[in-house]
């Protein structure tokens, strides 16, 4: 089909591991989808979690790419959660222009005793943080919400209408899939994520002030924002993370009527930042005494990364 047909998905084929922008033609809705594969079997493998934590952790890891896809320069959208439950710590970075990293910290007995609580409960109360950070000189900016037995995709919703004031649709997905009959089980992590963003004009502060006297924001009661929405809704998790449900195939079941303009799909893949030298430099800071009481049964003094979890070993006269 070629671009001029609103009734049809233009673009070439997109698999794992990427995000797909895309636009609806009649409401001309900004949106993204993220399809994570083979990134984030590695990454939550590496660690060995327990299912639970898999499972947000990998929704973070969706959520990180979906918003850190939207950056308009070079840097890092650092998205964190510190709570006082069970899984206590997350930590998903996307560095531009497609590359992420994540872990989380976690009490097992306490998430083994969470049980049929799912996300609520493993993340108890606390904060989400999302941290945009363009590097060099540039200052960082940071947007804190509250976490109270919500879930990720919940407090994403609030961050963006608390300091973003974007109508914003959100739904994330995460689950194992068997690669082959008798394979190995894999990760999968997908999400969708839909923005309703002024075009001619902006927004003019008449009309904010109007909107924020009724309690909403501007667009939310847009006929083209609740039609594309509600379309958006009808989207079930096993379609975010099905392998042979191609990301074009289900934006067409979605907005077919609509129809669906998509933009070069971005890669994705992990990274990360540490180093032998890094340690090292890091393990320097530190005196003779502090770096006795790092030392191993077989008297070297390593340090694991959090992230990749790659361990760096030094014998102590290295480091003196």
């Amino acid at each position: 089909m070629n671009e001029g047909d609103r009734t049809g998905v233009v673009s070439a084929a997109a698999g794992d591991d990427v995000v797909l922008p895309f636009q609806t033609v009649l409401s001309r809705v900004s949106g993204r989808i993220v399809r994570l594969g083979e990134t984030v079997d590695r990454i939550l493998k590496r660690h060995e979690y327990p299912d639970g934590v898999s499972e947000t952790l990998g929704e973070a890891l969706a959520l990180a790419a979906l918003i850190g896809a939207g950056l308009k320069f070079e840097g890092r959208l650092i998205l964190q959660t510190k709570s006082d439950g069970p899984l206590d710590l997350i930590v998903a970075d996307f560095a531009t222009p497609g590359s992420l990293r994540g872990y989380a910290s976690f009490d097992k007995a306490r998430c083994a005793d969470a049980g049929a609580g799912g996300e609520r409960a493993l993340l108890g109360k606390g904060h989400l943080a999302m941290t945009i950070d363009p590097g060099g000189d540039m200052d960082r900016y940071q947007g804190l919400v509250a976490l109270d037995n919500t879930t990720l995709t919940e407090a994403a919703h609030t961050y963006f209408r608390q300091s973003e004031q974007l109508p914003t649709f959100i739904r994330l997905a995460v689950a194992r899939e068997r690669s082959g009959t008798g394979g190995e089980w894999r990760w999968r992590a997908g999400g969708i994520m839909l923005q309703h963003i002024a075009h001619e004009g902006g927004r003019a502060d008449e009309e904010l002030a109007a909107a924020e006297e009724r309690g909403t924001m501007l667009g939310e009661e847009d006929d083209h924002w609740r039609r594309v929405s509600i379309l958006a809704a009808t989207v079930e998790d096993h379609e975010l993370v099905d392998p042979t449900l191609s990301a074009e195939g289900l934006l067409y079941r979605l907005f077919h009527e609509e129809g669906v303009r998509v933009h070069p799909a971005q890669p994705l893949g992990e990274y990360c930042t540490c180093s032998r030298e890094r340690v090292f430099g890091f393990l320097k800071r530190f005196g003779a005494a502090e770096l006795a009481d790092m030392h191993e049964p077989d008297g070297t003094i390593s340090v694991t990364c959090e992230f990749c979890s790659t361990r760096y070993a030094f014998d102590p006269s290295e480091i003196a």
